[in-house]
């Protein structure tokens, strides 16, 4: 008996490669990443190692061939396609000083356009399945605000308005449309660019509830919740998974 599949974006590292790993043990995969590297390569092993299926589809989704690809591959898949998350993106430090008209449009393309982008090229195989469950990452920044992330606070805004207008548009198809805001997530990068990582953890514990770095697999969880039938009632939310770094 075949698998549902799900669609995840942005899934050689990170909370992308997180999610596919918990998502293999149920669902079938297609995977998005910008290079065919050792990254993609470990998650692929890694879903298999599950038992799921790994479909791949490389490069940059703010290219059109990139997007036809991922379409087609949707497309292919289309009877067994139940769940997508959207995660690509990135977050480069930019102060708004620097945050010109172009810098404001690159950050809107890749961390909103993209986005739509990828949900359009589901909806039609989700309207036609009546059934559905689009998750899309977007950032707790998008409430506390940050010095030097203006544009990409801007556009997770609009990625989080988006998600509420098409939980209204696509609810009647039986398709659930919601965020996950991940918080502080512990990445191997930032031993790089923080000079004293022992004072960012302290700072970052006195900001939140819970006492401990957040983890990709946390963000995980609470997605993987999400793709289930149980959560076919919750849409148009944005769920923090930040320790109680916000408490709305």
């Amino acid at each position: 008996m075949s698998r549902p599949i799900a669609v995840i974006t942005g899934a050689g590292t990170g909370i992308g490669a997180a999610t596919a790993t918990r998502l293999s043990a149920d669902f079938d995969l297609v995977l998005t990443h910008r290079h065919d590297d050792t990254d993609l390569a470990a998650v692929v092993e890694a879903a298999r190692r599950h038992g799921a299926q790994a479909h791949t589809v490389t490069g940059d989704l703010t290219v059109a061939d990139t997007q036809t690809a991922l379409r087609a591959t949707i497309e292919q898949h289309a009877t067994q396609l139940t769940a997508l998350i959207s995660n690509a993106g990135a977050y480069p430090r930019i102060p708004w000083s620097r945050t010109d008209p172009d810098v404001l449009r690159d950050q809107l393309e890749l961390n909103l356009v993209t986005h739509a982008a990828v949900i359009r090229a589901a909806t039609p195989v989700f309207i036609s399945n009546n059934y559905g469950r689009i998750v899309a990452v977007s950032s707790v920044m998008t409430q506390l605000g940050r010095v030097d992330l203006a544009g990409y606070i801007a556009a997770k805004s609009g990625l989080e308005g988006l998600v509420r207008a098409l939980a209204r548009e696509l609810g009647p198809h039986s398709i659930t449309v919601n965020t996950v805001r991940p918080g502080s997530i512990e990445v191997p990068a930032e031993h790089h660019v923080v000079t004293d990582h022992a004072a960012m953890v302290r700072r970052q514990f006195d900001r939140q509830c819970i006492k401990r770095r957040g983890q990709p697999s946390d963000v995980a969880a609470a997605i993987a919740f999400l793709t289930t039938a149980e959560a076919g009632f919750i849409t148009g939310q944005a769920i923090n998974v930040d320790g109680g770094w916000h408490l709305s």
